[in-house]
């Protein structure tokens, strides 16, 4: 049995393929990448300020004053990627938000995570501001179907506006013309002579009676 006609197993899917269809289908129907970013963002600055870091022996901590703002600010920027995911009509105002907290970010958290947050935030915010669904499929078939359709009338109107003039010349090739006379052929006169010659004859009787 050849490859050709082996039938394919409908109950039996690839669930790696599963998945990425449906992942597919869910990155392409929202702003994505625009809130992966954010929440990026929000990882370092919710992070660094309690954090411990270890230098050999020596265990330094970055906890300061404003650890509960960043941690607000890393919070809000996690919500508002996930926000951009699962309710794209928001997607404006998570990206004006999120772009506004990386920028307070900088003086409150740590110059925004040592930097760290500043690109990815800023990015996600643009790309969660600038995002615009794909139109529906109906709707872009119709205006195809549209197009198509004015395509088709303006060939039919440029053919039919070709054929006229044929139509006229071929009319105007059928039609009769007018016989007119040769220019050798003499010109038809009236029998004068015939009716000058009884006229003579009565004048000659009225003379003689005279």
């Amino acid at each position: 049995m050849s490859s050709a006609t082996v039938e394919t197993r409908t109950g039996h899917q690839n669930p790696i393929g599963w998945l990425w269809r449906h992942f597919r289908v869910f990155r392409r129907t929202r702003p994505f990448w625009g809130g992966l970013l954010a929440m990026l963002a929000g990882v370092p600055i919710l992070y660094f300020p309690y954090a411990h870091l270890a230098l050999g022996s020596v265990t330094i901590a970055m906890s300061t004053t404003a650890g509960a703002g960043s941690m607000i600010i890393g919070i809000l920027m996690i919500i508002l990627g996930l926000t951009g995911w699962f309710q794209p009509a928001v997607r404006f105002f998570a990206g004006i938000a999120t772009i506004l907290l990386t920028l307070v970010s900088i003086p409150v958290s740590n110059l925004a995570g040592f930097g760290m947050a500043l690109l990815p935030g800023l990015i996600g915010g643009g790309l969660l501001v600038s995002w615009a669904p794909l139109p529906e499929p109906e709707v872009a078939v119709a205006k195809s179907a549209a197009a198509a359709g004015t395509a088709a009338a303006g060939t039919a109107a440029a053919g039919t506006a070709a054929a006229e003039p044929a139509v006229a010349e071929s009319v105007a090739a059928e039609a009769p013309t007018a016989k007119l006379p040769a220019q050798g052929e003499p010109k038809e006169q009236a029998p004068v002579a015939e009716a000058a010659v009884p006229q003579q004859a009565a004048a000659a009787d009225s003379e003689e009676a005279r």
